[in-house]
Order: C-alpha cells, then structure tokens, then sequence
C-alpha cells in the first residue's frame, strides 16, 4: 500500500511532525510519499533521506533553523537562510531529490512573480531552504533566476502534491487557529504571524478532506513559530496527538495495536 505523508509548515511547531513521524513507525506505518512546505519541508526531507526521527529531532535542537538571533541586517530579512546550507549538507551529502529513499515533494512562493514552485527533482537543499524562508524574517533563497519564500504563502497543505500517488494519505496540520487576545500580540513578528496564520487557515483546512487521517495537535496553540525553548514539548505534544489519532481510528486500516499499549 502506498501511503503519503503531507507536513504543513509551522516553525517550531514543525518538530510535533517528528514527534507524529514517531508514533506511526510505532504503528507499523511507513509512509512511502512525502510531501512538505516550510519546517514540514525541512522534516520531511530529511525523513525522505532516511534518517531516523531521533537524528531529526538533534538536527531541530542543535542547528536552530528558526532561531531570530541570527541576524542578516543587509538582506530583505534578518536571519540569513543561506547560513544553514552548511547545516543540511552534513545531512544531505547529495544535494539531490533523486538520492532521497522516497519521492519527496516541496512548495515554495517565487517572490518576484507571486507563483507557486514545486520542486521535486534536481538541487535539494535550496528549495528546503526557500519553503522554510518566512517572509520578512528570513531572507528569500536565489534559485537560477528566481528568489523564493515560505512555501506557505500559497500552498501549507501540499496534499494536492501526492494524494494521486497514494492509496492512503496523513496529514500533520501543525496550525491550530484560536481566537486571542491583544495580549499575545506582543511583538512585531506575532503579529506577523498572525497575519500569516489567518491568511493560510481557510486554505489548509479545505484540505482536510484529500486526508484519510489527520494529525491536528491542538496543544500547539501554546507555541509560536520561534518557540525555540519548548523543542522537546513540541515534539511530544505531536507524538500524543498521532498516538491518539491513529488508536482512535481504523481510517488507515494497517494497525489493530491495543490502546493499552500505549497508555492512552
């Protein structure tokens, strides 16, 4: 059975996909497409690479990929995206779509022109990169002619990408929209982000639908993009919500694991 794993994008709350990623190999599930934009770009290919989710989980802890300290005040965007393709060769030798264990799909936004670009062959690294570029924090990524940011602005639930390939798709939505208060808007980047969080909710959410299981942790709410100190509370607010989910349906119809299993 071929099974697709869509990863929404999210920031920090990117590492609840690691912590999902967890949970269905402790179910037996090993998804065979990927399809990912921003931190679930990030997440997703280094999963298509094959690395393990305790590999994926260090890289989140020690590279800070969405850290605002690391300032590039010369570029439309302070913190340098460029700074990190170091940080992914180690993990990425090959540079390549086509190196990766499974077919691995990226969304990112040609800022100059306004379209989507899905990259799924070819150079690897920069797409990652550009998905994860949050407007107006980090800077846009150069690729040949173009320059390209967060895949988000147009497409955070690439479902679209691989749900023809699959008989089977899950879906990690790690964007729970809450009303708030002025309060927590305490910065310019949350305010941003809220922006931003409006703009792609409807959009993502329509696509719930095209998911025959969907991993929504709504403890995530509590965590902005930034969230950099709460990494392993992330992940194991997105481990819970996939334990849950997978035990509470049989959409999937691959596992019949007793809840008592796993204690919940």
């Amino acid at each position: 059975m071929k099974i697709g794993l869509v990863l929404s994008g999210g920031g920090m709350r990117g590492v609840a996909h690691i912590g999902a990623i967890r949970a269905l190999e402790e179910m037996d599930i090993y998804p065979t497409h990927i399809a990912g934009t921003s931190s679930g770009a990030i997440v997703g290919a280094l999963y298509a690479a094959g690395i393990g989710w305790e590999n994926i989980l260090h890289f989140f802890k020690t590279v800070q990929i969405f850290s605002i300290d690391k300032y590039a005040k010369s570029k439309p965007g302070f913190v340098d995206t460029e700074k990190f393709y170091d940080h992914l060769k180690k993990y990425l030798p090959e540079d390549t779509f086509e190196s990766l264990e499974k077919p691995f799909y990226v969304t990112a936004t040609n800022i100059l022109d306004g379209t989507l670009r899905v990259f799924h062959c070819g150079e690897l690294i920069r797409p990652i990169l550009a998905s994860a570029a949050f407007p107006g924090v980090f800077a846009p990524i150069k690729i040949k002619e173009g320059y390209y940011s967060d895949g988000g602005i147009l497409n955070n639930f690439p479902t679209d990408l691989i749900k023809r390939y699959c008989d089977k798709v899950v879906g990690v939505y790690v964007n729970p929209f809450e009303t708030i208060s002025i309060k927590d808007l305490k910065h310019s980047y949350t305010v941003m982000e809220r922006a931003y969080k409006i703009r792609m909710a409807k959009e993502s959410l329509d696509k719930f639908e095209d998911c025959d299981l969907i991993i929504s942790p709504k403890g995530l709410a509590n965590y902005n993009t930034f969230s950099m100190k709460a990494i392993d509370t992330i992940f194991n607010v997105g481990y819970d919500a996939a334990m849950k989910s997978l035990i509470n349906t049989n959409s999937l119809k691959l596992t019949t694991v007793s809840p008592d299993k796993f204690g919940v």
